[in-house]
């Protein structure tokens, strides 16, 4: 009875989960943010600053903040981590030579205090492209079996055919509370 109550309940309340998009600069980021929000490619420019979108999936309502990820503006990424319940790194699989700054900059985050209760999901983009690294290895890159203190899963995907997205959101969504 209290989970039928829960998911009738959950139809009416329109509570926001906060989302932070992060990647460095070129791993699609702001693909994948018009991906899930229109089911269409939108032709982007590299962000300054940020997006912010709100996006209704399965009756679970964002707040999705896509995060500039230039080389300059990663210092300031933390200013946007308060209030975060779930953290997307958008990891570029043919780009191996930056795969140790994607590193540094998630261990980082995950470091940061206001970040301690988010759940990170890592999306593998652009497995479309031939000679892409796949998602396990990523994760063996990343050393990802090392993180214990943040629910953690890594999607293979592709943000121009909207491949994997929904299966990342999908994640997500069996980690909220309701």
């Amino acid at each position: 009875m209290g989970f039928l109550f829960s998911k009738i309940w959950s139809l009416f309340t329109n509570e926001e989960h906060k989302v932070i998009i992060v990647g460095l600069d070129n791993a699609g980021k702001t693909t994948i943010l018009y991906q899930i929000l229109m089911n269409e490619v939108v032709h982007t420019s590299p962000t300054i600053g940020s997006n912010v979108e709100e996006v209704r999936w399965r009756n679970i309502q964002f707040l999705m903040w896509d995060i500039g990820g230039q080389e300059s503006l990663r210092s300031s990424w933390s200013t946007y981590y308060a209030g975060t319940e779930f953290v997307i790194l958008v990891v570029d699989s043919t780009d191996r030579e930056r795969l140790h700054i994607s590193k540094s900059e998630l261990y980082q985050m995950l470091a940061n205090e206001d970040l301690k209760h988010a759940a990170v999901l890592l999306y593998a983009n652009k497995q479309d492209v031939k000679g892409s690294m796949s998602a396990t290895e990523i994760s063996q890159q990343l050393n990802l079996t090392s993180v214990k203190d943040h629910g953690w899963h890594i999607q293979a995907c592709c943000a121009l055919t909207g491949e994997g997205l929904y299966q990342g959101l999908e994640w997500i969504g069996s980690r909220i509370k309701r």
